[in-house]
């Protein structure tokens, strides 16, 4: 019995590896990191689990996928919502942001521009969690004065050892005072001041609940209109003053899963940029262009968020039909 559990408790130590000549001791699965270091309110939210600092600007971080998620899937008991990868991108960039170059927990952080592309097979859910390795390298790094101001952290992601995706997140922060200053009359904004809409049906975006649909009819076609759950627990997890990016992301895929009229489309790869904050108390819309499908099976579908009768945000998802 002693025997059994000293087995238990050595396979519970990361091993060390070897990169580029030297000992590095393998990124931990066991739990996840502080929540706060991901801009996470709720523990069940934080999919990220270690970090090992490489080198000057390299990275490995540790994630773990859940077997199930209320909203990031899988979307198919057989693949894992390659949305979780651009969440779990999303979160290993605060992370490094926050542990590796020192910017405070009080600083708020713009997201200029993130794109990912995942290998469908490197989804495959096996009714169990799932362990990833991503590996990061900063480029373009900013200072203002002596802190950090933002950079370009690109990532490369690996299952088993085997490289499934890969990604890139350019972020900024600024200090309190100063995102006081840029928000105005919008820095006490909460999600509760958007006007409720009726959704479109919930099977026709791949999803059971109707607070996950993020999308209104409109009647122009190929135009829909961005409405949400202001008490959802995923989207809103936390305070915010403007709509979240990942938000804005996820309405896209839903707007490209109607503009293809394919529910279960695997949207497997991204990239978009946003060009100012969109604001709770102004109509939201999301105008899509599909093009045809590839040899691949895989549809192009352009977004374009507008607000005020101006581009917010914008982007493309290459979307892998079922």
């Amino acid at each position: 019995m002693v025997g059994t559990i000293l087995q238990e408790s050595a396979r519970e130590i990361p091993e060390t590896k070897i990169i580029g000549g030297s000992a590095v001791r393998a990124v931990d699965f066991q739990q996840t990191i502080p929540r706060s270091l991901v801009h996470r309110a709720a523990v069940s939210e934080v999919f990220v689990t270690d970090l090992n600092i490489l080198g000057e600007g390299r990275f490995e971080v540790g994630a773990q996928w859940p077997r199930r998620h209320s909203f990031f899937g899988p979307r198919t008991p057989v693949f894992h919502d390659p949305m979780l990868y651009a969440e779990t991108v999303r979160q290993a960039a605060l992370l490094i942001a926050h542990r590796a170059y020192g910017v405070p927990l009080s600083h708020s952080f713009l997201s200029d521009h993130k794109e990912y592309s995942v290998d469908e097979t490197g989804l495959a859910t096996l009714g169990r969690p799932v362990d990833v390795v991503l590996r990061v390298s900063a480029h373009e790094v900013e200072y203002r004065g002596k802190n950090v101001g933002g950079m370009r952290l690109d990532f490369e992601c690996f299952r088993d050892g085997r490289r499934i995706g890969t990604a890139s997140e350019r972020w900024r922060s600024v200090s309190s005072a100063v995102y006081r200053r840029v928000r105005g009359d919008h820095f006490a904004a909460t999600p509760f001041q958007a006007a409720v809409l009726g959704g479109v049906a919930p099977a026709s975006v791949g999803r059971d609940r109707a607070e996950d649909v993020l999308l209104a009819a409109t009647p122009t076609e190929g135009t829909w209109a961005l409405r949400f759950d202001p008490d959802h627990a995923v989207l809103f997890d936390h305070a915010v003053d403007h709509v979240p990016g990942m938000l804005l992301v996820e309405g896209a895929r839903q707007a490209a899963l109607l503009a293809i009229g394919d529910p279960y489309a695997l949207p497997a790869r991204g990239a978009f940029r946003f060009d100012s904050y969109v604001e709770f108390d102004s109509e939201c819309l999301l105008v899509v262009e599909a093009d045809k499908a590839g040899p691949d099976r895989t549809r192009t579908v352009r977004v374009e968020v507008r607000q005020k009768g101006a581009t917010a945000a914008s982007g493309t998802l290459g979307m892998r039909l079922s």
